[in-house]
This record gives C-alpha cells, sequence and structure tokens, in this order.
C-alpha cells in the first residue's frame, strides 16, 4: 500500500491560518513547550498538546545552498530556530533556489504543460519528519524573510521511522510536506524551523471534520460526491461498461475533431469523469490524441504502477510526458515504469522526471531504448541515480536539453554525453559535486556542442579561465549563463571580459557571490552585449553606480539587475536608479 498525501484536517487548517501570524511574534520560550489544551468546552480529560520542532529534512526539490555546505541549505529547518525572531538575510535559513518569474523569461524556459490544473501552483516541496505522530492542531512555519510562498500543506500517512502501514484515514502523522510558489516574490523567501503542534489521542473534533483531501486543490468541491478524485482515477481508467443511454444528445452531430478539440481543455480526472457518461464520449476520452501532452505532477501523491498500467491503451501516441514527484516511496517500481516505457516510449520527445527518486540504472537504460526520439530530458534532484548509470544517457543522440541538477553525474559519463549529444542547446550542471574538473568539461562543450543557448554551471567548484576562453570560443550562441557561486573564476584574469566580447547575445548572466567583478566588466558588457536581460552581480565590491548607469542607457532590454550586498551601491543610487530607469527590477538588499 503507497502511503497518500491527504492534507490537514479543516480544524487544523483554521489552526494554522490563525497561529502562524501568531508565530511571527511569539518567543521562543512560546514555541519549545508542552502545554495542556482541552478538546472542547465540555467535561473531557486533558489532551496534552506536543510541539516539536522537524527532527530531519527527508527530501526536497531545490535549494539556493552547496550539497557540501549549511548555508542557505533545507537541511536548516530541522531543529531549533537559528534566526528567529529576528528577520532578514541570514545564510542559517532554508532557501530554494528561484524567485519571481525570472526564470520563465529567460532563454531555458520550458513550455507548460496543458491540462495542469490552474489550482495546481507548487514549484518547490521539502519534506520533514517529526519525531512523535501526532493528530495536527497547527503548524508554525517560521518565516524570516520575504514571506508568503508556502501554498499547500501535507500530511503523509507513512512514518519515516516505523515500517507499520497506516491502519486508518484520519490518521497521526510526523510528516509534513510543504510546498512553495515563489513566483509573486521580489526575492527569495527565507525559512528558519517548522513546528508541528498536535495531540497523541484523536480530538472529538476531529470526529466530526471531514478530511480535506489534496485533490480537493486540484478539482471541484463535489469532487467526492461524484467519486471523481483521484481515490477513483484508476477505477476509472478501467471502465469498460457504460450504461445504455437512448441517445448522446447533440454531440452526434458534432464534428469528430471539434469535440477533440472541447476534451482538450479539461484535465485527466475531469476525462475519466466524462467517459462514464456514454459510449461516445468514453470513446473521444479514451483516445490517445486526447494525451499527446500528460503531466501527472499534480496528482504525484496518487500515482502508482497500477495508474500507468491503466493509462498505457491511451498514451500510445504520448509526446509529452511529466512523471515529476511521483512513485516515491514504493508508489513506482522500476517494473511498472519500465513496461509503461515500452509500450508508451516511442513517440516521447520530452520526459520530465524531477526528484524521481525511484529511478535508478534499469530505469535510465530503458529510457535510452525506448525513447529513439526524446529531445529534453529531466532529472533535476534525481539523487538516488548511480554515478555509472548516466553513461545510458550519451545513447540518446537527438538531445536538445538536459538537466542534471542536484545529481550524482561523473565526469566520464558526462564526456561520454558532451561527446555524443552534440544537439544539445540547453544544459543544466547546477549543484553537480562529482565532477572534477569543470575545465575539462568546458573544452568538450566548446568542442562538440556549438548549438549549446543555455548553460548551468551554478556552484561548479573548480572552473577557471581557462575552460571559460575554451567555452565562449566554442559555443558562441549561448544566450544564457550561470556562473553564480563558482569561487575559482577571477576577473584579474580577464575571463569575464572574454565573456562579454565573445558571447553578444548574452540574454542573461548570473556572476553571483563572485567579489572580483568590476567596472571593466560591466563596462565590457555594456558594449558588446547590449540584449542582455537579466544580470546578477549580488556581492562584488568592485561596481561603482558610473558603470551600473553605463550598462542601463547600453541594455535597453534589461529588466532585472541584482546588486544585493555591493557596497558601492547604497540605497540612494537604487533610489536614482530606479527614477531613471523605471523599466529595470533592481534589487538591493543590505548586510545585517
Amino acid at each position: 500500500m503507497s502511503p497518500v498525501f491527504p492534507m490537514l484536517t479543516v480544524l487544523s487548517m483554521f489552526y494554522y491560518m490563525c497561529l502562524r501570524r501568531r508565530a511571527r511574534t511569539a518567543t521562543r520560550g512560546e514555541m519549545n513547550s508542552r502545554r495542556a489544551i482541552e478538546s472542547n468546552t465540555r467535561a473531557l480529560p486533558i489532551n496534552v498538546e506536543i510541539v516539536q520542532y522537524a527532527k530531519e529534512v527527508l527530501d526536497f526539490s531545490s535549494h539556493y545552498g552547496s550539497e557540501n555546505s549549511m548555508s542557505y541549505t533545507m537541511w536548516n529547518l530541522a531543529g531549533i530556530p537559528n534566526v528567529y525572531p529576528s528577520s532578514g538575510d541570514f545564510t542559517q535559513t532554508a532557501v530554494f533556489r528561484t524567485y519571481g518569474t525570472w526564470w520563465d523569461r529567460c532563454p531555458s524556459a520550458r513550455l507548460p504543460f496543458k491540462r495542469t490544473p490552474p489550482t495546481f501552483c507548487s514549484q518547490d516541496y521539502v519534506e520533514l519528519a517529526f519525531e512523535e505522530p501526532v493528530y495536527p492542531t497547527a503548524v508554525h512555519i517560521l518565516e524570516t524573510y520575504h514571506p508568503g510562498a508556502v501554498v499547500r500543506i501535507l500530511a503523509c500517512s507513512a512514518n519515516p521511522y516505523s515500517q507499520n502501514p497506516p491502519a486508518e484515514v484520519n490518521f497521526p502523522t510526523n510528516l509534513i510536506r510543504l510546498e512553495v510558489n515563489s513566483s509573486l516574490l521580489d526575492y527569495y523567501t527565507e525559512l528558519d524551523a517548522v513546528v508541528l503542534h498536535g495531540v497523541k489521542e484523536r480530538p472529538v473534533l476531529s470526529l466530526k471534520t471531514s478530511m480535506i483531501d489534496m485533490n480537493d486543490i486540484d478539482e471541484d468541491e463535489d469532487e467526492e460526491k461524484y467519486g471523481c478524485g483521484m481515490d477513483t482515477l484508476n477505477k476509472q481508467f478501467s471502465i469498460v461498461t457504460l450504461r445504455e443511454w437512448p441517445t448522446n444528445g447533440y454531440f452526434d452531430k458534432l464534428p469528430y475533431e471539434l469535440i477533440q478539440l472541447i476534451l482538450s481543455h479539461l484535465t485527466v480526472p475531469d476525462l475519466c469523469r466524462l467517459a462514464q457518461t456514454c459510449k461516445l464520449l468514453y470513446q473521444h476520452c479514451c483516445d490517445p490524441l486526447q494525451y499527446i501532452h500528460l503531466s501527472l505532477q499534480p496528482y504525484w501523491a496518487r500515482i502508482n504502477d497500477t495508474s500507468l498500467e491503466y493509462l498505457q491503451s491511451r498514451c500510445t501516441l504520448i509526446q509529452w510526458l511529466n512523471l515529476s514527484w511521483t512513485g516515491n516511496r514504493g508508489a513506482i517500481s522500476v517494473s511498472g515504469f519500465s513496461r509503461f516505457l515500452k509500450v508508451c516510449g516511442s513517440e516521447l520527445v520530452r520526459l520530465e522526471l524531477s526528484c524521481g527518486h525511484f529511478l535508478n540504472e534499469t530505469c535510465l537504460e530503458v529510457i535510452t531504448e525506448m525513447c529513439p526520439n526524446l529531445q529534453e530530458l529531466n532529472l533535476s534532484s534525481c539523487d538516488k541515480i548511480p554515478p555509472q548509470a548516466f553513461n545510458h544517457i550519451a545513447k540518446v543522440g537527438s538531445l536538445k536539453r538536459l538537466i542534471l541538477y542536484r545529481t550524482k553525474v561523473e565526469q566520464t559519463a558526462l564526456l561520454s554525453i558532451l561527446n555524443f549529444c552534440s544537439e544539445l542547446q540547453h544544459l543544466s550542471l547546477g549543484s553537480c559535486v562529482m565532477i572534477e574538473d569543470y575545465d575539462l568539461i568546458a573544452s568538450m562543450m566548446g568542442a562538440k556542442c556549438k548549438k549549446l543557448r543555455s548553460l548551468d554551471l551554478w556552484r561548479c567548484k573548480n572552473i577557471t579561465e581557462s575552460g571559460i576562453a575554451e567555452l565562449a570560443s566554442g559555443c558562441q550562441l549561448l544566450e544564457e549563463l550561470d556562473l553564480g557561486w563558482c569561487p575559482t573564476l577571477q576577473s584579474s584574469t580577464g575571463c569575464f571580459t572574454n565573456l562579454a566580447r565573445k558571447l553578444p547575445n548574452l540574454q542573461k548572466l548570473f556572476l553571483t557571490a563572485n567579489r572580483s567583478v568590476c567596472d571593466t566588466d560591466i563596462e565590457e558588457l555594456a558594449a558588446n552585449c547590449t540584449r542582455l536581460r537579466q544580470l546578477d552581480i549580488l556581492g562584488t565590491r568592485m561596481v561603482s553606480p558610473a558603470s551600473l548607469r553605463k550598462l542601463l542607457e547600453s541594455c535597453k532590454d534589461l529588466s532585472l539587475l541584482d546588486v544585493s550586498f555591493c557596497s558601492q551601491i547604497d540605497n540612494r543610487v537604487v533610489l536614482e536608479l530606479n527614477a531613471n530607469f523605471p523599466n529595470v527590477f533592481i534589487k538591493k538588499s543590505f548586510t545585517q
């Protein structure tokens, strides 16, 4: 039985909304106590409320920090607060990789999947384990910088410290998942700690309170009434008998293509619901043309081997498939995934598998054998795949996009991929800590990947000016380059000047936390990279207001300029630049 993630009860969510505000003003002493509360006003035994901080961070989709550090990483969410009740930008907090809409407006941005429910807006997640399972009464999230990103709180029925499966629906939990969307924030959100309040015995009120299923967020309020939730999705996939209806109404008079167009706007659960109405619509809802693009990420908690098995007959023509976040904790097996791809992989062009911890070497081998037309592969944060498994990717010579962020890909495998996948246009190697010589990797890119348009080398630990020179000479179509937190690059070597002169098509350049970036580099960008839209020079001490004015005057399309912690750029300068260049979002954060 695979674990499910029902939402907290209505009562719990009420407490959450009320007490979360209180959490921002409460003292640590109040937060680190156990106190007795009454379940209601009637004469009932006292039920002790347990207040506990997260014991362990089990899983997450991304973080700003390094894999070999604690600064700005999700691991900071374990234990008591490090910063709270203070607020501001602190390295001891948990920070996700992105914010705002800037990542959706750069050359590497991907097209969204059709049929994604409009209410599913989660972009990142983190899962936290607590010591004792409780019936939740409240969840406190201590946000210390740019709050408001949390969009969902889920409670899991599985106990990370026990092998026993859950025995009931209304269950105690010690596994909480936060899902966030930072797209509306002006900067990175920072979380300090998460506090779970709950009682050991089931509260009386909870017996009268219905559960909020996670799919109630995605579907109509009447979903349970009509049996259309993801709990019944597998059954609906397999329906073969329908009630006899005398007519199909006016649908018989509509062209087949028009009905298909109408149904293309429905979500997957809606298609399953509609398939039960009549034989005509059942035929349309099962047509493989309705499943050319299929995203199962919104339903990640309910997708398992059975779901994939029932979808096989409908997905024989599928081209885009999103299985991100699905299959963990045994929900999808290697054999189940392999069977699905053997039937449905021949036409696949795009495959999203972010945070798919069920993936192993066998899965990658099946992908390369069964998906000959694959052009886009996302393995972001698939950190359970063994290093040697990535060699199989080199067999997919048609790849144009490869995302290996936070994976264990090694240098030998990556060199093989670059050698045989010469069509690559977008490559993400952010936080790939097992690569020993990034100069050699950059040299291979310059020699083999002439079509490269975007490259993410975020927190690359050892690239030097030599590698940058090879890259800039060979990959002159580059429009996006992320060299944030690359400590071995120094402006004095001329590496940034060389980039500006060799890459005139640059639209996005991140030099985050490189303290050596200077006026000469900014002036070269102004002179050569006039199409620049996004520039991050956070942390430099060497850039003056005069060079920024030249940049803003030259780069008319510039929309994002991050000068946080740039010592020469004070608040007065930012206000002046904002007044003169109102179309540019100029971000300035100050040291504590």
